[in-house]
């Protein structure tokens, strides 16, 4: 009987362990992560959030304080997150573009009654953390990538616009000479 609790109580830690490893693996894949507080929604506002969050490619999961306390003991930031780390919290991790997950909760927190109940605790990004206005109105507001490739091109095209109007401004200007010459000869 006691070898049987004692497998037990070695088989709970090892699933304990495994979850630790699971979110600190996520902890350290991503860019940024926004905690957040879900009490007063119902299961059907969750699923709805749920869905935008997938939609977007970011990964949100409910996980219990004290695993996520454990998974980001040895981190910087961990004494930070202390008083976040406090009732109920879900995580919304994004992996490629940061501001992913705070847009989708800007978004959904403008849905009238239902997103008022959606809360933002804090946010984390780059090793540090920010609060619920931060979250809301820097990182929600951060370009994504395809804006930023967009910018990028734009910002690359620009002198070479310049440069090809230099080019052309000797032809244009001369064609313009003659174009007055020959009115000049016509009398006009």
């Amino acid at each position: 009987m006691a070898t049987e609790a004692g497998a037990t109580v070695k088989s709970q830690i090892a699933e304990k362990n495994a979850e630790i490893a699971e979110v600190r693996a996520r902890f350290d894949r991503m860019t940024a992560a926004v905690f957040l507080d879900y009490k007063g929604m119902t299961v059907e506002n969750v699923t709805k959030l749920r869905a935008e969050f997938r939609k977007a490619g970011v990964e949100y999961k409910v996980v219990k304080n004290t695993l996520v306390k454990q998974a980001l003991k040895d981190q910087a930031y961990s004494d930070k997150l202390k008083s976040v780390l406090v009732g109920m919290t879900g995580i919304a991790w994004s992996y490629e573009e940061p501001g992913a997950a705070a847009k989708v909760v800007k978004a959904f927190r403008k849905d009238g009654p239902v997103g008022e109940k959606l809360q933002i605790k804090a946010g984390l990004i780059e090793g540090s953390v920010i609060d619920a206005a931060a979250v809301e109105n820097e990182l929600a507001t951060m370009p994504g990538k395809d804006e930023l490739r967009a910018k990028l091109l734009a910002t690359l095209q620009a002198p070479l616009q310049q440069f090809v109007a230099l080019l052309n401004a000797p032809a244009q200007n001369f064609a313009y000479l003659l174009s007055a010459k020959e009115r000049q000869a016509k009398g006009e």
